[in-house]
């Protein structure tokens, strides 16, 4: 009988445990499960790179689309394409055992298209200031680098915390921002920049729109009558069109010189850097304030 059990106990001695299985829920509603953390991971979209740096994964990125160039790091890896256009064969060939996607900014098709190949795929949409924090969880469970991510996490909510505490229940300021001059498109109420003004104190003039990045014309924007414009464009240099508001001068904010320019990368990529472009909105929204007081006194 001992030898039985000695037996008994050999063999159980031998059995290896299976690895834990990490699992998460992608903004698809899908569940992504890893048997380990990922090693070989590509981004699909550049605030996903930010996202997956902030989030300690950084090293484990082996592929990224173009213009994936925050922090400088990211500059050094491989393309794969563009985000609404991707190198699936390259793709494959740099063997990630993690693709993060992109939901209303990569193809569908595309998508559909890696995971038949068999690859795994998260898919985000960081849309809100308050999605940041879950996505940065979960990439941190995915890569196996929830230390990182729940630092970042903190660091993050305390910034987020004071601005709110001094910006947020300031007077109200009208805002438009623009996205772009031709067709002219701003930012709906549904989308990060939205959840900016209001966290600076603002009202953003086309928040009732649900639609991202909508179009709208010159004349609800006369007819809004914003106290502050705020544009963006496409790159850290201000864009011409901007000065074209000196047309108008019969808006608040072109009568009070309160037309400015922000770097699209510090309002429109999600990630914590968002807060940085936060810090300079408020700035800009209180000088408006400002004026607002000032005219309210004459």
């Amino acid at each position: 009988m001992a030898q039985q059990s000695d037996t008994v106990d050999a063999g159980s001695a031998q059995q290896t445990p299976l690895p834990p299985t990490i699992e998460v829920i992608d903004d698809r509603g899908v569940s992504i499960q890893l048997a380990q953390p990922a090693e070989r991971i590509i981004s699909l979209a550049p605030s996903l790179t930010e996202l997956l740096y902030v989030a300690g994964a950084g090293s484990k990125l082996v592929g990224v689309v173009e213009y994936s160039d925050y922090p400088e790091e990211a500059l050094s890896l491989p393309l794969i394409g563009r985000f609404d256009r991707f190198d699936i064969e390259r793709i494959l060939e740099l063997k990630p055992d993690l693709v993060v996607a992109w939901l209303t900014g990569n193809p569908r098709s595309t998508i559909e298209a890696l995971e038949n190949l068999g690859l795994t795929v998260y898919v985000a949409e960081p849309r809100f200031l308050d999605s940041i924090p879950t996505q940065l969880t979960k990439l941190g469970q995915l890569a196996g680098t929830e230390a990182d991510a729940s630092a970042a996490i903190d660091d993050y909510e305390t910034t987020l915390a004071r601005l709110a505490t001094r910006y947020r229940a300031e007077s109200p300021v009208r805002v438009f921002y623009q996205v772009w001059d031709r067709p002219l498109m701003t930012a709906g109420g549904a989308e990060l920049t939205n959840d900016l003004i209001e966290l600076c104190g603002g009202i953003n003039v086309f928040g009732e729109l649900s639609a991202l990045a909508p179009k709208v014309n010159l004349e609800a924007v006369l007819l809004r009558d914003p106290e502050l414009i705020v544009a963006s464009g496409i790159d850290e240099r201000r864009p011409a069109w901007l000065d074209t508001w000196d047309e108008w001068p019969s808006i608040t904010a072109v009568a009070n010189r309160q037309v400015v320019f922000i770097d699209p990368d510090l309002t429109q990529r999600h990630s914590p850097r968002v807060l940085q472009g936060a810090e300079i909105l408020c700035e800009q929204i209180a000088t408006a304030r400002a004026l607002q007081r000032e005219g309210a006194g004459q």
